[in-house]
């Protein structure tokens, strides 16, 4: 028992320490995946995620509000997380807005995504659409420029809907 105490006096002056990982428990949180490590990966493998899925995998949104479109039809409910904004029509992801994706992030110039994202690339006077691999449904890109040319917003979504 002489010696617990000694090791015991170390092992917390070492956790105090600047830098020193905090010892506590694990809270349900942590166990999560990484949002920016999964949208990184690929963004377009989370369309078509079940509302289900979509909490149970990255928790409780940050925030949740509709997104009113033209046609009752065009309503949407967005899911906000800190990397991305995921649209959800009835049950299911359709649209996804991020801060960066397939190497093209906000605010970068219009030269730098064109010259990102290639030749397939249609390049429109406010926007840039890709086409991205199907998973069953077609998906895009849509890159969203401002008047001064930069990117404002990332888009990844089903052009279908």
């Amino acid at each position: 028992m002489g010696t617990l105490r000694p090791a015991l006096f170390l092992l917390s002056a070492l956790c105090t320490l600047p830098g020193a990982p905090a010892l506590r428990a694990q809270s349900p949180a942590d166990a999560e995946v990484s949002l920016p490590a999964v949208l990184g990966a690929d963004p377009g493998s989370l369309i078509g995620l079940s509302l289900e899925n979509l909490l149970s995998r990255f928790g409780v949104p940050q925030a949740v509000y509709a997104a009113r479109g033209n046609e009752a039809w065009q309503d949407d409910v967005v899911f906000v997380y800190g990397e991305a904004d995921f649209y959800v029509f009835k049950d299911r992801v359709w649209q996804i807005r991020l801060k960066a994706a397939y190497g093209v992030k906000t605010g970068d110039p219009r030269p730098a995504v064109s010259l990102t994202l290639g030749e397939a690339a249609e390049e429109f006077a406010d926007h840039i659409v890709l086409s991205l691999p199907s998973r069953g449904w077609p998906l895009a890109l849509r890159i969203n420029l401002d008047a001064s040319g930069f990117v404002s917003a990332v888009y990844v979504y089903r052009p279908d809907f």
